[in-house]
């Protein structure tokens, strides 16, 4: 049996370019993957998954909260990448989990740990429970050189603490940041 793997990293980790690298390296051997991602992330297309560096490629499927996945759909894949996991639903990670054992293909998950607020994200929550293998993609603060680990909130270059857990956004919208800096910043914050 195949494990499930989490790659978690704060905003701007550099999560998508280590997908489309292992992607890429898979397929250097002539393995076969396929890339998911959430509907719900429609920054650059409904279907594409780019990273910050530009690399980017087209999603083989989009999962919403119903999508049902079954083992006869990755016959012959090696490698199972999904990113944004965050944004996935406990109902559609359940499944990727046991992809590993009715497929016999490795899951490999790649996301943001928490939102602005600290709070698990539902996927992210499940994967933490689930996974066999949880592994951290580290960055630096983008205020300091400590460790990032949260994931900061900016309206008009401003943090906040209020409104919606989920709103898709990049450099313009989050800072991944250490905790004495989301610290400060959310109680500094507008609510």
């Amino acid at each position: 049996m195949q494990k499930l793997y989490f790659r978690y990293g704060a905003v701007s980790s550099a999560k998508t370019l280590n997908l489309l690298a292992v992607a890429h390296q898979y397929e250097r051997q002539g393995k076969h993957v396929r890339v998911l991602k959430p509907t719900l992330d429609t920054r650059y297309g409904v279907r594409e998954v780019v990273s910050r560096a530009g690399l980017e490629r087209t999603a083989d499927i989009t999962l919403d909260a119903a999508t049902t996945l079954s083992a006869e759909a990755f016959t012959g894949v090696d490698c199972v990448l999904v990113d944004e996991a965050q944004f996935l639903t406990e109902f559609v990670v359940d499944q990727l989990r046991e992809l590993t054992r009715t497929a016999d293909v490795a899951v490999i998950a790649y996301g943001l740990r928490a939102d602005f607020r600290g709070r698990l994200f539902e996927g992210s929550r499940r994967l933490l429970e689930v996974a066999d293998s949880i592994e951290e993609i580290k960055t630096t603060c983008a205020e300091c050189n400590a460790k990032a680990v949260f994931n900061l909130k900016l309206v008009n270059g401003r943090p906040v603490t209020g409104g919606p857990a989920v709103e898709v956004g990049g450099d313009e919208l989050y800072r991944g940041v250490c905790y004495a800096h989301w610290h400060d910043a959310v109680n500094d914050a507008d609510v």
